[in-house]
């Protein structure tokens, strides 16, 4: 499926199905949500009104599931997802604040092992509510197919597990796009030359940041304009 092209368009679940198990040393992603909102009316909003676009950036579709939905997809790609990764590698799949529970439990329920809370602090400059705490938080759980091996075996590296950066708007390739340097931070914790999957890549931020650090990034998405986006960005990496 990999083989001419990183990055392919199409239905998650259904692709990742095609694709032989124990592939992969890592699944590295940012999933839908389904969340931004209160209320189920709020939920159900447009991704550009609910994650503030400005019209800038392309909106994207499943992001609508209520909670039980939600929890059920999850559970289904994860599980999946366990299938294809190898002994003793590794899930790491970001969550704001209102879903860390149900993805949390998710994970759990697909048959991985949770490790771990990496905590992305995306600092002071995110949008403020009057009189409320700022939201400049989110989050990847971090989670492995079984054991994780002797410590003597693992990379000789203790990376933080709080990452302060703040991602420019005008570094955004997604309307929820993660900055490059936190998905370069996720990857220390891998083997050299380790092989990743990202199954929701959105605009290839995964797959850019696993060429840089020494990796073979595969994604799939199922929107055609963020497959191009993603392809244009790693053809930049080529010049």
């Amino acid at each position: 499926m990999f083989t001419h092209d990183p990055i392919v368009c199409g239905d998650s679940l259904s692709l990742m199905r095609q694709l032989p198990g124990g592939s992969y040393d890592a699944i590295i992603t940012d999933p839908p949500y389904a969340s931004g909102g209160l209320t189920t009316t709020e939920r159900k909003a447009s991704p550009a009104r609910k994650y503030i676009s400005r019209g800038r950036l392309p909106s994207f579709d499943f992001d609508t599931r209520d909670q039980r939905s939600h929890f059920m997809w999850s559970v289904m790609w994860m599980t999946e997802a366990l299938r294809l990764t190898r002994e003793g590698g590794w899930l790491m799949v970001c969550s704001d604040w209102r879903q860390l529970p149900t993805t949390s439990d998710a994970l759990q329920a697909a048959g991985w092992t949770w490790r771990s809370l990496v905590t992305w602090d995306k600092t002071e400059a995110c949008r403020p509510h009057q009189g409320m705490f700022r939201n400049q938080a989110e989050f990847v759980l971090v989670a492995t197919r079984g054991s994780i091996g002797r410590e003597q075996d693992r990379p000789r590296v203790f990376p933080a597990g709080v990452f302060r950066h703040y991602l420019k708007p005008g570094d955004k390739f997604h309307l929820t796009g993660k900055p490059v340097p936190l998905m370069a931070h996720l990857m220390e914790v891998l083997p050299p030359s380790s092989v990743i999957l990202d199954p929701f890549a959105g605009s290839g931020t995964t797959i850019v940041a696993a060429r840089q650090e020494g990796h073979t990034g595969h994604g799939i998405d199922v929107s055609p304009v963020h497959v191009q986006i993603a392809r244009d960005r790693l053809a930049n990496l080529a010049n």
